[in-house]
């Protein structure tokens, strides 16, 4: 890790902040950065294997943007003869990380939808492989009746049966300018 990755200031720690950095070993009794926190592998076992997932050409990743974020837009696990798709919160953000259609709740949503299906294909995965979302709208009794509407109409031209489980939700979404998220889980058997 470098010093871009630090973007707290170190300097304005408060004191409950020392304490439990303190405790995780990321900070010395002298209140100095540990240089090596924690090991880059299992000792006794080895973890899951993950796969990031890229969709360049619709999305950037989180950690690239000019205030960057801390998480993959898309993970994939291999289990077996099974792969998982973990698709982070997306919303209607383009290939350089800028919010599109601002202000205008379907056009964001439809983006969202083709932000999902590009990560979904670049794991050679569909919609019918989907069998979980949660759908975060910034005002759910204003949005919910037109989400809904094109929700179903989206999922009935793909023919989903069954429909994926699903939770709505209302929530403050991390830009403003920003009306719908959606994560998803997929599964799909391995060829």
């Amino acid at each position: 890790m470098t010093d871009k990755h630090i973007l707290i200031d170190l300097k304005k720690l408060t004191d409950g902040e020392k304490t439990e950095m303190k405790k995780l070993g990321i900070l010395s009794d002298a209140e100095t950065i540990t240089a090596t926190v924690f090991p880059s592998v299992h000792n006794s076992r080895p973890p899951i294997e993950k796969h990031v997932v890229h969709a360049p050409q619709v999305l950037n990743e989180a950690y690239n943007y000019q205030k960057p974020s801390s998480f993959s837009r898309a993970l994939r696990l291999d289990f077996g003869d099974y792969k998982v798709l973990l698709i982070s919160g997306t919303a209607s953000v383009n290939e350089e990380g800028k919010a599109e259609h601002i202000g205008d709740f379907n056009a964001q949503l439809w983006r969202t939808y083709r932000n999902i299906t590009t990560l979904l294909e670049a794991e050679g995965m569909t919609w019918h492989d989907v069998v979980r979302t949660t759908n975060y709208l910034r005002d759910i009794e204003r949005d919910y009746a037109e989400f809904n509407k094109i929700r179903t109409t989206f999922y009935s031209w793909l023919n989903l049966d069954p429909l994926p489980a699903s939770t709505g939700i209302q929530a403050r979404l991390c830009w403003e300018t920003l009306l719908v998220e959606i994560e998803a889980y997929a599964i799909c058997k391995m060829k």
